[in-house]
């Protein structure tokens, strides 16, 4: 009993100290800043305007919409509050009884800004309106109006951009919060469960990682980031993955693996990050997204594999049982890799036969005794 109380105590308070620095949070976000961005640099995300404002955060976004067409109206307000200004449309002009305005009903900034409302948006009240007799209120017009199309097309495209983005999609994707490492198909495996919670699939989806450590070279220069590739695959291989279930993609631990040196002892000691990444299509927008986590050495289970999920009901029908998504069971495991291939190795010698290097063959000169 003390002891798992002092192990909950330890792990509540000083837990949080102990916790690596991730490049991938758990939810794909991505914990990295630039610092030092020359003012040049910074005027890049100006020229692609349009990804610019596509990135920028909800609360952003909308205060450049509401600011737009309130900043345009006003402004336009002001040019037309001009123009009857100079015309002496006006009241404070008082204008004679056979005096043809500009815009009809024009009195003030109010009603300017009211037309200039009306004319970007099309309402058409058909109180205020243009006459024939100024060529400056005609061509002030149409420059509104061209104007405010582009506004609107821009800033309506950029809403439903941001809304139809795949990435909304990748949120319906999720992984397993801890990845496994045990035998499977008589290799030792790192496995992870990933599952599609919608129905429709992502078509030619394609599954990879990356292994990122800190690494030393033998010039001496220290990499913080180095970059192994890790290979991940189903049975049916890495391509084209039909995923309508979940799916148990594992990454064999062989010579080549860079988690072929680590043992189950030594496994909480490594520093490492391994991301996931799952590339695909949305099969309803045709567009591409990608879905990505990220496991610590503490999140990487050694000895362990995932329950069941997938089962067959009596009406002939596949549940999937998502309380079972992250769990998992203890299995006899081999402690490290090197032991199983040494195990194979030594099995595999035992079935050959071999030369004992201490016999001699010493050669008998046979003699023939026999007499006739």
């Amino acid at each position: 009993m003390f002891k798992h109380l002092r192990k909950w105590f330890v792990t509540r308070f000083f837990g949080r100290s102990r916790r690596r620095a991730r490049l991938v949070s758990k939810d794909g976000r991505c914990n990295i800043e630039f610092g030092n961005v020359e003012a040049q640099s910074r005027l890049i995300f100006f020229v692609d305007i349009w990804t610019t404002v596509l990135d920028l955060k909800w609360r952003y976004k909308m205060t450049i919409f509401i600011t737009a067409f309130l900043g345009s109206w006003f402004f336009f307000g002001l040019l037309w509050y001009v123009v009857a200004y100079v015309h002496k449309d006006l009241p404070e002009f008082h204008p004679p009884a056979n005096h043809t305005p500009c815009v009809e009903h024009i009195n003030g900034l109010t009603s300017a800004f009211l037309f200039s409302l009306e004319t970007q948006v099309t309402i058409g009240y058909g109180f205020r309106c243009v006459t024939e007799q100024c060529g400056t209120a005609i061509f002030l017009l149409i420059f509104q109006s061209i104007l405010g199309v582009i506004i609107n097309s821009f800033m309506c495209g950029a809403i439903l951009a941001k809304i139809s983005r795949p990435k909304k999609r990748a949120k319906t994707i999720t992984f397993s919060k801890n990845a496994v490492i045990s035998k499977r198909g008589g290799k030792l495996c790192l496995l992870i469960r990933v599952a599609n919670l919608r129905k429709s699939l992502l078509i030619g989806s394609h599954i990879y990682g990356k292994l990122l450590r800190t690494t030393i070279t033998p010039e001496g220069e220290t990499i913080i980031l180095d970059q192994i590739n890790i290979n991940f695959v189903v049975d049916a291989g890495n391509e084209n993955l039909f995923f309508i279930s979940p799916l148990t993609i594992y990454h064999v631990i062989d010579h080549t693996s860079p988690f072929f040196h680590m043992a189950a002892e030594t496994l909480p000691q490594q520093d490492f990050e391994l991301v996931v990444f799952l590339d695909g299509t949305v099969e309803a927008t045709s567009a591409t997204c990608q879905v990505r986590t990220s496991y610590v050495p503490e999140e990487v289970l050694w000895g362990y594999r995932f329950a069941p999920i997938v089962s067959k009901t009596k009406e002939g029908k596949y549940r999937v049982d998502f309380h079972n998504f992250s769990k998992t069971v203890e299995v006899e495991t081999p402690h490290c890799a090197m032991c199983l291939y040494n195990e194979k190795d030594a099995r595999a010698k035992m079935k050959r036969g071999y030369d004992n290097p201490n016999f001699v063959l010493s050669e008998v000169n046979e003699t023939d005794d026999t007499k006739m």
